[in-house]
């Protein structure tokens, strides 16, 4: 799938299909364009449609008494500017080599810029900019990337209505496509506090847009929770990345790997298999029921040849190889063209209009 079919339909519809999946790669190639290569090749191995990385040096992005907010017996370093300096060694040209080495994976390459720098060389290598959470109430910035002219992706990780709301209005302003990611900023993420009734709420608030999830939930056997925000209307789906989750520090430890996305599309193939048609009509697998369970008009009780029939001859039996009893109305005022005996299934051949 590529990142521009889910702007080309309506954003509501279909209600349910499989999701542009983003391989939240990050900074977990650590600085190394071995690894990073290696990212890019598993995450196409498991089906993933693009692989996203963080574009940033430390410097720009955070003073340097910025304090921790990941789980830091996980992730010991204590100081954001510390944790962003160890892998901001990556720039233009190691970016350039990462989207060509996409294209020949078959991958969508993304990167998150963090300054305006990085924008405009990324500008360069990506079909839409992804906005970070931490940058929903940036404005500026928000506005600059928005004048690439490019669809945007917006994660609203710990915000509230009114800040994911001005955020949409200095992007509609714009004109860009628009793409609100539900996302709870926290690592990792319980799944009892993934709140994903709220990309129900996202769908309700902001209809013209495209809803999709960001998840920062521990992966289990059958992604559950990756599974259920595509059932709520999640066109998009983007979650951290890694080739071996037991390393230690950064993302690694919440994120999946590629045998999840496998578990994960043969999962979400077996559920939307299950959901299948949104069209309401009776299945061809449903027509001996149609046939047997359902009732026909039957004979109460005997009835002699020209009688017009009454409500106290007839009652409603099954199969359903007589007449329907939504005929009901008509056959009483039809008359009996031969001898019927009771607990006879009528058909029409047995009755004579008056």
């Amino acid at each position: 799938m590529k990142l521009s079919d889910i702007f080309s339909c309506p954003p509501q519809q279909p209600l349910v299909t499989t999701p542009f999946m983003i391989a939240e790669a990050g900074v977990n190639h650590e600085g190394n364009m071995d690894t990073a290569r290696r990212l890019i090749d598993e995450a196409a191995e498991g089906g993933a449609d693009a692989i996203k990385f963080q574009t940033y040096k430390a410097a720009t992005l955070a003073s340097k008494n910025s304090p921790a907010y990941w789980d830091t017996s996980k992730e010991p370093t204590q100081s954001q500017y510390e944790l962003f300096r160890k892998h901001d060694s990556f720039w233009k040209n190691d970016y350039e080599a990462l989207k060509k080495h996409c294209e020949s994976a078959g991958i969508a390459f993304l990167s998150t810029p963090f300054d305006i720098e990085s924008a405009r060389f990324l500008n360069d290598l990506m079909e839409a900019f992804k906005i970070s959470s931490s940058d929903i109430t940036n404005k500026p910035f928000i506005r600059i990337l928005c004048d690439f002219k490019k669809p945007i992706l917006l994660s609203t990780g710990a915000a509230h209505l009114h800040e994911i709301a001005e955020a949409v209005g200095w992007i509609e302003e714009k004109g860009n496509k628009l793409a609100l990611l539900h996302c709870v900023l926290n690592y990792p993420t319980a799944d009892e506090n993934a709140n994903l009734g709220m990309i129900c709420a996202l769908r309700q608030h902001f209809p013209q847009h495209v809803i999709g999830y960001s998840d920062h939930t521990l992966p289990d056997d059958d992604m559950r929770i990756l599974t259920i925000a595509t059932l709520l209307g999640a066109r998009v789906l983007e979650k951290h990345f890694s080739h071996d989750k037991s390393l230690p520090g950064n993302d690694h430890y919440h994120a999946m790997d590629r045998h999840d996305l496998k578990h994960f599309y043969a999962g979400l193939a077996a559920v939307l298999a299950s959901l299948g048609s949104w069209r309401i009509t009776a299945l061809p697998e449903e027509e001996p029921a149609r046939r047997h369970a359902r009732r026909s008009l039957v004979t109460a009780r005997a009835v002699p040849a020209g009688k017009i029939l009454s409500p106290k001859d007839l009652t409603w039996k099954r199969p359903a190889h007589g007449i329907s009893p939504r005929h009901y109305d008509e056959v009483l005022i039809m008359r009996a063209r031969r001898a019927l005996p009771e607990d006879t299934a009528l058909v029409w051949s047995d009755l004579d209009a008056l």
